[in-house]
């Protein structure tokens, strides 16, 4: 079985987003925890506090390009960029896009019409968009119907970020809602930040159950975001690959890896 994991960030500087460590995460260190804990691959998001990020994921690509892949970022404020998407993926790695709407001027950009030349010119690129959209998921629901061509997958559960445990997953009505539309998947990343019991964090399995019942294991990611996990890499394995007793070995590894690489269009060799 081949453990893909379906985000992590790598980084030089900037002002990190809590609770992720605040020591750069490099590619050297990344690759001696991806061997440490068993991970033959991960898909790199290169995140919003470093602007040298994107070359910095690029690079490690390009250099170990069974290892990594990347789901990157053309800035949504500088119109001028808009004209790299049509050569996106020439870069090494490039599968995608992800957007988090962190800062306070971001979170209108889904609805005021600053994305809204995006959704189909990735559409017709190919170009799968990752999004964290807990507070925004029935305009998930939308943007994928009127783009049934363009993959959309939602971040870390759609959790109501900045909660725990039930408070959290007070949005998993509305991410259940959206297996209707077969171009919606679901990253289960980032479990163990938004629970409060310890290792192997059981409260979380009626969370993988909802999205596997309503996806099913081939629109169900597995992953970490690892440099804010309260365990280690290899006990966030542990934690589903052990511990998750109702899932089947087959349906296992296409959530632990192979189901995200067939989405993105990742083929490691």
């Amino acid at each position: 079985m081949q453990i893909i994991d379906a985000q992590i960030h790598l980084w030089t500087k900037g002002t990190v987003v809590a609770p992720h460590r605040t020591a750069p995460y490099l590619l050297d260190e990344a690759l001696g925890d991806m061997d440490a804990a068993g991970v033959d691959g991960v898909i790199v998001h290169p995140p919003s506090w470093d602007p040298e990020s994107n070359a910095l994921a690029v690079e490690a690509a390009r250099l170990h390009p069974r290892r990594f892949a990347i789901l990157g970022r053309i800035p949504l404020d500088r119109p001028e960029r808009r004209g790299e998407i049509e050569t996106w993926r020439q870069q090494p790695g490039m599968l995608g896009l992800r957007y988090t709407f962190l800062q306070p001027h971001q979170k209108a950009w889904p609805t005021d019409g600053t994305m809204d030349w995006l959704w189909p010119a990735a559409e017709r690129l190919g170009l799968p968009i990752a999004l964290l959209a807990g507070e925004f998921l029935p305009l998930v629901g939308a943007i994928a119907a009127r783009h049934p061509g363009l993959k959309l997958i939602v971040d870390h559960f759609g959790v109501a970020r900045g909660n725990k445990d039930d408070a959290a997953f007070a949005t998993m009505p509305q991410v259940v809602a959206l297996a209707k539309h077969p171009n919606v998947a679901v990253k289960v990343t980032g479990g163990p930040q938004y629970v409060t019991d310890p290792y192997p964090f059981r409260s979380l399995q009626r969370h993988y159950r909802a999205v596997y019942d309503a996806f099913g294991p081939g629109r169900m990611f597995w992953g970490t975001d690892i440099t804010r996990m309260p365990c280690t890499w290899k006990e966030c394995i542990t934690h589903f690959t052990e511990h998750q007793p109702w899932l089947g070995e087959a349906d296992k590894a296409l959530v632990m890896g192979q189901a995200i690489a067939d989405w993105l269009g990742w083929k490691r060799g």
